[in-house]
Order: C-alpha cells, then structure tokens, then sequence
C-alpha cells in the first residue's frame, strides 16, 4: 500500500537530518581569522571589558565556531562570516563578562550565548530556528517525531479505583489487553484507593528498566485481569474521530503528524466507509503543529492521484527534493467533497497538505490564517547533547510557488474559536456540496 520502510526511512532520513555528533572545530587557521575579523569589526557602542582568555573561554569560541560551521553549510540561507565576527565582540564586549558576574554558570554562559549567537545570525523572518539546551532538545525531538518511552496510559482516579481514558494503541499495555474505560485497581500490588492521583501517575511513569503489574477489571466484560508492562518507545497516536451528528458526514482530527499518522487514517477512513456512504469528510488541523513531509505526502495518497508531484523542498546549493503522490489501493481512495479547519496553530506539515489540497481544489479550508511554518526544520546535535534547530529548506508548490511565511489563506474565514458552530458550519458546507454532485 505504502513505500517500504526502508523507503521511507531513507527519504525520512535526507528530510529529517539529526546528527548524533558534530565534529570538534580546531583548525588553527580559522581560530586566527575569527581573531582578525573581531579586531576589525567596529566597537558596537558596548564598552570594552577585560576577558580572560583562558581554556574555558576558547572552549566556548571552538563551541561557537562549531555552531557557524553547521549553520553556514545547512541553513537555507548564505551566512555572513562578518556577522559571527561581530557577535564574537558583543560576546567579548558585554555578554561573557555580564554573565559572568551574575555568578551564571560555565553551561548557562555556553548555551545562552549559543541561543543569542543563532538568534544573531538567523534571517529576521525566521523565527523557528533556535539552540536547545540537553533537556529541552531531547524532548523538541521526542516530541517531533511523536515518539514516547512510557506505558502509554492516562487515567482519572475514582472512588472505585483509576479509569483510563487513553492507552496508546502501540504501547506494551495495549498489546496485552488494557482498554480505555477499563478501571485499574492495584498497581504493584498497591491498592488505588490508598493512592493519591499523583502517586498513581508515579507509577505508570516508572524508568525505563522497570516494570510494572497492573491490576484492572476489564469495561467489556468486566472480569479481573492482571498483565505486567514494561515502558517502551512507540507512536503516539495522533488520529482521533470526531462525531459529526449529520449522517454520512465524518469528522477526523489530526492533533499533529508522525511516522504512523497514516495508519490510524486509514482505519478511520476505512471504518466510515463501512457504516455506509460518505457524504463529506471533515479533518481538523486546528492547532496541529506539523510533523514530518513525508507523513503529509502518506496522508495525500488517499485524496490525490497517485504518481502526482506533490511538493518539493530545496536546500542551499542543492538540488530539488521532490516529493510524490504514493501509489495505495484503489479501495482506499476518497473522492467524495472535502473540509479541512485550520487555524494560527495548524503548521509544517499540516499546512504543506492543507496548502497543497487547497491549490489542488481537493478540499476547502476553512478557519484562520496557518502559522506559515512550511519549510524543512533539521536537528543538529552537539557534543553536549545540545542542538540547533534550523530552517534548511522552504517548501515549494510543483510549479515552483513557494509557500509564505504569511500561511495560509482560508477559502472561508471564521474567526470565532467556536467548535461546535464551526464543525456545523463545514457539514452544512458539505451537505451542500453533496447536493449539488449528487441532485
């Protein structure tokens, strides 16, 4: 149905760059030119304070050359070396001396220097390529790529015990049995009316290594049952139904994409179909942040004809990177009349497949203006286990459009955040469009 996993993987992998580790800058010869460029750049106003130019101080000069390095041969656009020279004098002038009578920390001095010295150098338009400390950075990509390490459980506690309202469909405890509704009552052998709701969300978040037995009584059949779990790394899922009380209307929203968003789809899609015929299908992209392209382009093979240039991406010196309509089963096709809602929260890859079935006339858009997000965003990992996120490449229509910074523009503009008027709104829509092909 879809390209093979290895398929994906390697176009994923040219899309999504994410280096474990940055190669050490020593070269002498560079170390002298940054020294040249500072004493030929213009005092900024700032006044001169006295830097010790010890070893930690040249550690934070090799870590800012190793952040040029990267940025001048990945972002989207030309570099200007005179511009890091600038930013090594406001370092020398002001912000390494401030710093360092506020008592900061060698780690705080090191990556809040990084994150002024890309704010630095980055275009004025772009405000998505940041530095992120070790913590953060891991949970940017964790979040990202939609991946968890975890039981996959969320819950509410009770008086009769703690009644889960999501277990993760690719999670461990999932596979073995556990359902939403299904009441929890003994977490390692503890009883959950002894527990606080915060012990019990302790316990399901236990370390990697460990495992867990859960205690619950089944919502099927209400019978006892016990399975032991362990956390695990997966998808989240990110599809979920919303009821349309319009028949043969069928509302999908998309809460962000990831590697498996267009599996659940197909489920969805696939299950609509068997309860009879489909009028109109609505999907929401409200306050999706993105994901991503390729999981936009998955997503597509489902409304478009395959083999189809879907939208390419071009980075720095590079040729175009073009992206196609996948191939699927004729079964899985909808063809019927399209609403996608988006709002100032739907970006990246909600807007490269909203934008792209908008210009396509495949569906219509209604809401607010998109965030304007439809570029490559690549991770770059340092040695510390820091990273930079960058724009590596905007995204582009076939015939070469680009897609704006501005976002995207509503085919019909609602401004209230009202959802059950809107979701009435884009059935009605639908209704209508369905009337008119089908009189």
């Amino acid at each position: 149905m879809f390209p093979s996993k290895q398929t994906f993987l390697l176009i994923f992998s040219i899309l999504i760059v994410s280096f474990t580790s940055c190669e050490q800058y020593n070269s002498t010869n560079e170390q002298k030119k940054t020294i040249q460029g500072v004493e030929q750049v213009k005092n900024e106003g700032y006044p001169q304070s006295e830097v010790v130019k010890d070893e930690t101080y040249q550690s934070y000069i090799d870590f800012f050359e190793e952040i040029y390095k990267t940025m001048d041969q990945n972002y989207y656009k030309p570099i200007d070396r005179s511009e890091f020279d600038r930013f090594i004098h406001v370092f020398d002038t002001k912000i390494y001396g401030e710093l360092r009578r506020h008592g900061k920390s060698l780690d705080y001095i090191r990556w809040r220097s990084a994150d002024k010295m890309i704010n630095f150098l980055k275009d004025p338009e772009d405000v998505f390529s940041a530095f992120y400390p070790p913590k953060p950075a891991k949970e940017y990509e964790q979040t990202a790529l939609g991946k968890r390490i975890d039981l996959g459980i969320e819950g509410k506690r009770i008086d009769q015990g703690f009644m889960t309202t999501q277990v993760e469909p690719r999670a461990d405890a999932y596979r073995k049995g556990l359902r939403i509704n299904d009441l929890i009552v003994r977490i390692n052998e503890q009883d959950i009316k002894d527990l606080e709701e915060a012990d019990i969300n302790e316990l399901l978040t236990p370390l990697e290594e460990e495992t867990v037995t859960i205690d619950y009584l089944s919502a099927a059949d209400r019978k006892a049952r016990t399975i032991e779990v362990a956390p695990e790394e997966y998808f989240k899922q990110v599809v979920f139904e919303i009821p349309i009380p319009v028949e043969g209307i069928y509302g999908i929203e998309l809460r962000r994409f990831n590697r498996k968003t267009s599996e659940d789809m197909l489920r969805f899609l696939m299950a609509f179909k068997q309860r009879g015929p489909m009028k109109g299908l609505i999907i929401d992209l409200r306050g999706n942040p993105g994901g991503p392209p390729l999981a936009a382009r998955e997503i597509a093979s489902f409304f478009l004809p395959p083999g189809e240039e879907f939208a390419y991406f071009q980075k720095k010196g590079q040729s175009k990177a073009m992206l196609d309509v996948p191939a699927i089963p004729e079964q899985f096709h909808y063809r019927g009349p399209m609403v996608i809602l988006i709002d100032e929260g739907s970006g990246s890859a909600s807007e490269l497949f909203s934008g792209i079935l908008q210009k396509r006339k495949r569906a219509v858009l209604i809401g607010k203006n998109s965030a304007g997000q439809v570029m490559l965003k690549s991770m770059f990992h340092l040695k510390d286990e820091s990273m930079i996120l960058l724009i590596t490449a905007r995204g582009h229509h076939p015939d070469g459009d680009v897609f704006s910074f501005d976002g995207l523009n509503p085919d019909r503009s609602v401004e209230k955040d009202d959802q059950e008027n809107i979701l009435k709104y884009a059935a009605s829509y639908l209704l209508y469009m369905d009337n008119e092909q089908n009189p």
